[in-house]
């Protein structure tokens, strides 16, 4: 899967079979879903699953928070990155 297909999967009831939790909680999270998404991932302690546990407590808005889950991850707080760009980063690494 490329990252075209991903994002065109977004307008699909049910996501794509046979991909990761990591990209699952992202799937989710495009769809509005953060409830789903951070249920997906709270619990996968790897530096991935602890970056996108950043990411979405930074979208949630909860700062503090997502500076813990950067620290974890070893990752910067993206102080000049939107939560879109940083989104479609995430993907595109995970694909």
């Amino acid at each position: 899967m490329d990252f075209e297909n991903f994002t065109s999967s977004l307008g699909e009831e049910e996501p794509p079979v046979h991909i990761s939790a990591y990209l699952l909680s992202l799937w989710y999270d495009a769809r509005g879903d953060w409830h789903t998404a951070h249920e997906i991932i709270q619990d996968i302690h790897d530096d991935k699953g602890s970056y996108i546990h950043a990411y979405l407590h930074r979208r949630e808005g909860d700062i503090s928070n997502a500076r813990y889950w950067y620290s974890r991850a070893g990752k910067p707080f993206p102080d000049n990155s939107s939560l879109q760009e940083e989104w479609e980063k995430l993907v595109k690494m995970l694909l």
